[in-house]
């Protein structure tokens, strides 16, 4: 399986990011501000792909094929898109508070400690629907992983399209987020235009 190696504060420079979005607390230590270069409008539209790719931690295929289904759909294919991003299970772990990163978050659900409407799944790309029910697997919510990771997450804000109890590690999908309610800085239409060139 292919992974992005690239050093996370690096990229989030690059791109002019704030690593907040990813889950890490501290900022970017920048000694000196360059002044960027003047990017053409394809370089902006490249980089905002490029920030919904890094942020989410999909690489280039799967980001396309969620695309492809995001036009198929009906209503506007860049809201569609960043609902099929928000609704991955390494997403709504990391909304849940039960990781620090949606990177964490991916380790969780490929060692199979999630389950979904109580089965097991461990493809961390897999899409919620309103009204399931995702926990942690009961011998696991013990671990002390878990209590760490909650002490640390235990402020975070849940958003309002999901249900937590961080005691039980258990949570519901109350409905599938609307583009207002996912506080992503992507401008998905720069994706659109990129893609259907």
């Amino acid at each position: 399986m292919a992974v992005d190696r690239v050093p996370v504060l690096k990229r989030c420079r690059s791109l002019d990011l704030d690593p907040v979005y990813l889950g890490i607390d501290k900022k970017s230590n920048r000694k000196a501000v360059h002044q960027q270069r003047k990017l053409s409008e394809y370089g902006m539209q490249l980089r905002e792909k490029q920030k919904a790719k890094f942020i989410y931690g999909v690489l280039e295929k799967p980001f396309r094929n969620y695309y492809a289904k995001a036009e198929r759909k009906p209503g506007q294919t860049g809201e569609n898109l960043m609902i099929m991003l928000e609704s991955r299970i390494d997403n709504v772990i990391f909304r849940l508070g039960w990781a620090r990163t949606r990177r964490e978050a991916r380790q969780i659900v490929d060692h199979k400690d999630v389950l979904v409407n109580g089965k097991q799944v461990n493809i961390p790309s897999y899409l919620v629907k309103a009204g399931d029910i995702i926990e942690i697997k009961e011998k696991k919510k013990s671990s002390q992983r878990f209590k760490d990771v909650i002490e640390v997450t235990g402020s975070r804000l849940v958003p309002e399209w999901l249900e937590s109890d961080k005691e039980n590690l258990k949570g519901r999908v109350i409905e599938l987020p609307k583009r207002e309610a996912i506080d992503v800085p992507v401008d998905e239409m720069q994706i659109v235009e990129l893609y259907s060139k």
